[in-house]
């Protein structure tokens, strides 16, 4: 079998594939959370939020294959089978069940944040071994920002 070669040195390309298999891992997630949430919403602003799940499990999935390869373009394998993502997967998610559609938007800003957070530190982690990398983890931290801004917006009380 032939193996990709990576263009970078090796130590460069462990760090940069320990930061793309997490961010894949956290963008293949981040897109099944957004399924569930779209699936089981229910509530007074179902359509608005249920459409604007379908946005972020979008972006979610280009970016997982982007990401995913990224690596492969590095000769670092991606992996993301079913039994890694669930193994090693930690962003919240919603319960099981119907939803309301006040707590899809709370699990969605937490799960977003949660990710936004983890891709700024690999964003500083990529910043010398692999400045490529760092900038396609830089775009998709603007687009969850951006998601994240939006579900955030929702939660805003006629009081605040």
């Amino acid at each position: 079998m032939t193996v990709v070669k990576s263009t970078i040195p090796e130590s460069a390309r462990q760090v940069t594939g320990e930061a793309l298999q997490s961010t894949l891992v956290d963008l293949l997630g981040l897109s099944l959370i957004g399924k569930q949430a779209h699936w089981n919403i229910v509530g007074p602003r179902f359509r608005s939020i249920h459409l604007q799940l379908d946005e972020v499990v979008a972006a979610a999935r280009e970016f997982a294959d982007t990401v995913a390869e990224r690596a492969s373009a590095l000769g670092l394998p991606p992996d993301g089978r079913p039994e890694t993502i669930a193994s090693a997967f930690t962003l919240p998610g919603p319960k099981d069940g119907w939803v309301r559609d006040t707590d899809v938007v709370e699990v969605m800003v937490e799960s977003l944040e949660a990710a936004i957070s983890r891709l700024r530190e690999r964003i500083e982690a990529t910043a010398t071994p692999d400045p490529v990398t760092q900038d396609l983890l830089i775009t998709i931290t603007a687009e969850l920002e951006k998601q994240r801004w939006m579900f955030a917006a929702e939660n805003v009380s006629r009081e605040d």
